[in-house]
């Protein structure tokens, strides 16, 4: 089963980064250079097309292991999701990683709270859903919820990729044609 969730989610996301859906890959470009922790303004390093590029990799990788997934479902091998015991402390060090991931995405500056200030249902009930399966995966790591962790795995990546779809607030590329200066005519 786990090779059925990440095939789902590699599929959707790099399908749509790769063919630049809804211009994902310059959003999720300008997206990726501002969450960096501790840093500034700095050169850019690679551009969108290197985002393309890795992208059309992962759907690839996806589709063989989506394919390879669902006919270990069809023979009947694949069997329930389940995890081996994860020590304390790494749940425990994923609890603080996610915490900080959180904390800088829902601070006033973050995306996140962007999303959620400047937004309708559909964004909001996105932003909520990658908030959600975040600490419902530390949650599902903790108690071994090998099913649980993959569905909140898969259901905060596919809210986040519909956030990239959506435009929100703080992924809009500064180069967009859309945000053109309409004062100078």
């Amino acid at each position: 089963m786990n090779s059925v969730v990440w095939g789902v989610f590699a599929v959707a996301f790099g399908g749509v980064v790769v063919t630049d859906f809804r211009g994902a890959a310059q959003r999720f470009h300008t997206w990726s250079r501002t969450v960096v922790p501790f840093g500034g303004p700095s050169p850019q390093v690679v551009g969108v097309g290197f985002f393309r590029l890795v992208a059309g990799m992962l759907a690839v990788l996806g589709l063989v292991e989506l394919g390879g997934g669902l006919i270990d479902v069809w023979r009947g091998v694949a069997g329930p999701a389940g995890l081996p015991s994860v020590p304390a402390w790494f749940v425990v060090m994923e609890a603080v990683v996610v915490g900080v991931v959180l904390w800088r995405t829902w601070r006033r500056s973050g995306l996140l709270r962007r999303a959620w200030e400047a937004s309708d249902g559909w964004r909001r009930a996105a932003a909520a859903g990658m908030t959600v399966s975040a600490v419902a995966f530390v949650v599902a790591l903790g108690y071994g919820w090998g099913a649980g962790a993959m569905a909140s795995w898969l259901a905060g990546g596919l809210s986040g990729l519909a956030l990239l779809l959506s435009g929100a607030p703080g992924l809009e590329s500064r180069s967009s044609p859309d945000r053109a200066d309409s004062s100078e005519t």
